[in-house]
């Protein structure tokens, strides 16, 4: 897909004259599977758009050990870099799971357009909202459901991602070990 194709998607920017001189001041980024977007603790400032191709975040520690708090299958928007940056430095890793097509702009480009673009502006806020939404969503998930439970409310909202990653990916973002992602998945087949 195309960056104009997907911007004229949103109804904030479908009929908005400034569309394409807007997506003119994104460039093109293309990511091999294993290559990484961004790594925790690098310097970040740019806002991504995911034409296609699927990509993984994580959080590591110090001990080496990550754990997946997101997905992405293009096209959409990758989390607005102010939900997953503080003070210009990465808090997440971002890595393709496949080969992937992006498009970036940077944060105070995005930033500019919407103060001086009101579709834009709505598009951004719009893209932010859901972005906080998601993440209120897995949160209540990880507080509220049990195993079973967890991945039922995953196949739910995320349709199809369990035939397109990795399934200790999906069992990190959901919680749980790989081993009750495969019993849970098995009991699941048995019925």
């Amino acid at each position: 897909m195309n960056l104009v194709r997907f911007l004229k998607q949103s109804p904030d920017l479908l009929d908005a004259a400034c569309t394409e001189e807007f997506a003119s001041d994104w460039q093109q980024v293309h990511l091999k599977i294993g290559a990484h977007l961004t790594r925790q603790e690098d310097s970040e400032t740019n806002e991504f758009v995911l034409l296609e191709g699927c990509l993984a975040s994580s959080i590591g520690d110090q001990d080496g050990k990550e754990v997946c708090v997101g997905f992405y299958i293009g096209p959409c928007v990758v989390t607005p870099n102010i939900a997953r940056t503080q003070g210009g430095v990465s808090r997440v890793s971002i890595v393709a799971t496949s080969d992937a097509s992006l498009a970036k702009i940077s944060s105070d480009v995005l930033t500019n357009w919407m103060i001086t673009s009101e579709p834009v502006r709505n598009w951004g806020n719009g893209i932010l909202h859901e972005a906080l939404c998601q993440k209120a969503d897995r949160e209540w998930c990880l507080a509220a459901l049990g195993g079973a439970e967890r991945l039922a409310w995953f196949r739910q909202v995320f349709p199809g991602y369990e035939a397109t990653f990795a399934h200790a990916l999906i069992a990190s973002f959901l919680g749980i070990t790989p081993v009750t992602m495969s019993r849970l998945r098995a009991h699941d087949k048995g019925r």
